[in-house]
């Protein structure tokens, strides 16, 4: 079965909650910053979660009604694997361009890219491979987990 809309809304917060928020708490300090700006490592970490955060938020409001809504023109009503891994870069924009900028932050659009990719790509790789290895019956309910 294809995941339903619901079933991928419940993916999504499940791993960006189980893999995302774990490797954002990991990797910040290990990201790319402007030196020569005010803030540490402190209002790093705040750019992360609240790019973290907009990945959750928008992705449910926004980008899954038109994944899905874009998927129901399909034969079989779902996408390669691939294309799912490439939507990540309209939705990076897209967060990017909703992320709050202050002044005197150390975080530049290299932090961003590197944060932002190494989380979607670390997602998808939990989403293809240990949820339906683990998770048997996943598929058959639709990519609902309750």
């Amino acid at each position: 079965m294809t995941p339903t809309l619901i079933g991928r809304i419940q993916t999504r917060l499940f791993l960006l909650a189980l893999v995302g928020l774990p490797w954002t708490l990991l990797v910040t300090p290990l990201l790319p910053r402007d030196g020569s700006a005010d803030g540490g490592v402190g209002s790093l970490y705040g750019m992360t979660l609240v790019a973290l955060f907009e990945v959750a938020l928008l992705g449910v409001i926004v980008w899954e009604p038109i994944y899905h809504l874009a998927q129901q023109f399909r034969w079989e009503k779902d996408w390669p694997i691939m294309f799912a891994l490439l939507v990540g870069i309209p939705e990076a924009v897209l967060v990017w361009l909703a992320l709050p900028r202050s002044e005197g932050s150390p975080a530049t659009v290299a932090t961003f890219v590197a944060h932002f990719a190494t989380t979607w790509l670390l997602v998808w790789l939990a989403a293809i491979g240990p949820v339906r290895v683990f998770l048997i019956r996943y598929r058959f309910r639709g990519g609902r987990f309750l």
